[in-house]
């Protein structure tokens, strides 16, 4: 094995380590008609199942990498739950002072 590709599997591996595995996962879509039992009908009969992919919702966003700020695709379930590090422009409720020099 290349040393090119031992460490591209390396960065890969790091990247699904921090945000998971972003390709959608796949399932079916099932089409039906009739009306349900339980609301006076005959019961529910399946037309028809399609295949689909249930995609993640991403995001490009900047991210704070091993201290150097990087543009990333991110599920925003991992933003909400504040698993990802987000760089500070500035500190809230500061104003930037001009350098003296």
């Amino acid at each position: 094995m290349s040393t090119l590709k031992k460490n591209k599997r390396i960065k890969l591996a790091k990247k699904h380590k921090l945000y998971g595995d972003n390709r959608p996962s796949l399932g079916n879509q099932i089409t039906r008609r009739g009306k349900a039992k339980y609301l006076g009908g005959n019961g529910r009969k399946t037309t028809g199942i399609t295949r689909r992919a249930f995609r993640k919702n991403l995001q490009r966003v900047r991210v704070l990498e091993d201290g150097v700020v990087v543009r990333r695709r991110v599920p925003v379930a991992l933003l909400r739950s504040g698993l990802i590090e987000k760089p500070v422009v500035r500190e809230p409720f500061t104003i930037d002072e001009p350098q003296k020099s």
